[in-house]
């Protein structure tokens, strides 16, 4: 029997949808066969879901198994396809009726069968949402980040048994409480504010200029004069995120794996002050699996780069574009 499961990918910034294809062959011997250009973690699934299926009291077919995730020339990458890859064995195999609802599924599995926190849960949200796709299950960790999307049903699911009772009509998973932008708190306390700073009145009045009008500034003087100090309370008057620039900012920090534990939004400007070793491709992003840089991960916020002559000349011919642009 084939089943098809819809799940997400993330590619860069943004997400696309994939389609888990599971085919359990009634011929051949016994086998689990992954194809679509999976990565080593989308590969070593198989062991993942074969346990989560057995501890979660289910029956793992001992048939030739293939699992496709289309579009075939997109490089899958991540865990987040152990849920979706599950469900469809189960479906396929006839422990599990299909279910009619238009729904995408996602989520790392543990041996025990339950969801561990996955990233990128974000943007695969909104694109789900763009898409009219009005259903979405998460791992329950991270139900409050899909949450703060609007016309979306997100439901929080702690287990592969759990999910397996929701379909099969036993036990119903409660779709998560919305949760608007104005509800999330956001202390706005600040580890170095310049209302503390005492004197550099010249200097701190050009950093408000500079911070006002979203120019950059270049601070040079002998050491201990405070350079590094009053870069680092640039966020202190920087005026509040919008919602907009939450979700742009929270977006990219749920791709990188930066998001903080139990946080569903980002809502403070970020700082940030790589080291002078970074390499072109962790300041400005790319690599073999293209990721945000530095840069990326400054957006809408502060990026502050100390001992600025240190940096390979290589590394700052790279910054030219995005400060021509900026």
């Amino acid at each position: 029997m084939l089943a098809k499961i819809l799940s997400g990918a993330v590619v860069g910034l943004e997400a696309v949808t994939v389609t888990v294809e599971v085919d359990i062959a009634s011929q051949g011997l016994p086998s689990f066969t992954i194809v679509g250009l999976p990565d080593k973690a989308v590969e070593e699934s198989r062991e993942r879901v074969r346990s989560a299926i057995k501890n979660s009291g289910a029956e793992f077919p001992a048939k030739r198994i293939t699992v496709n995730l289309a579009p075939a020339d997109l490089p899958k990458i991540g865990p987040a396809y152990d849920l979706p890859i599950a469900l469809g064995i189960l479906i396929a195999s006839e422990q599990l009726l299909m279910y009619k609802q238009t729904a995408l599924v996602l989520g790392e599995l543990s041996l025990d069968g339950t969801l561990r926190h996955t990233n990128g849960i974000l943007p695969i949200t909104m694109m789900a949402r763009d898409q009219k796709i009005m259903h979405i299950f998460v791992p329950q960790v991270d139900a409050g980040e899909a949450a703060i999307m609007k016309g979306i049903s997100v439901y929080p699911v702690p287990s592969l048994l759990s999910l397996f009772l929701h379909l099969s009509g036993r036990v119903e998973l409660t779709p998560a409480a919305h949760v608007s932008f104005q509800d999330i708190d956001d202390p706005q306390n600040f580890a170095f504010d310049m209302s503390d700073i005492q004197g550099q009145e010249q200097v701190k009045r050009a950093i408000e200029i500079a911070a006002a009008g979203g120019h950059n500034i270049f601070m040079k003087g002998p050491p201990g004069a405070g350079k590094t100090m009053l870069a680092r309370t640039i966020p202190s008057i920087l005026p509040r995120l919008t919602e907009g620039e939450a979700l742009e900012v929270t977006k990219i920090y749920s791709v990188t794996g930066n998001l903080p534990p139990g946080e569903s939004l980002i809502k403070h400007r970020p700082f940030r002050a790589p080291h002078h070793t970074t390499s072109r491709i962790g300041l400005i992003g790319g690599g073999t699996h293209p990721m945000p840089g530095e840069i990326s991960l400054a957006h809408r916020g502060v990026l502050f780069l100390d001992e600025f002559p240190e940096f390979p000349r290589h590394v700052l011919e790279a910054l030219r574009q995005p400060m021509d642009k900026s």
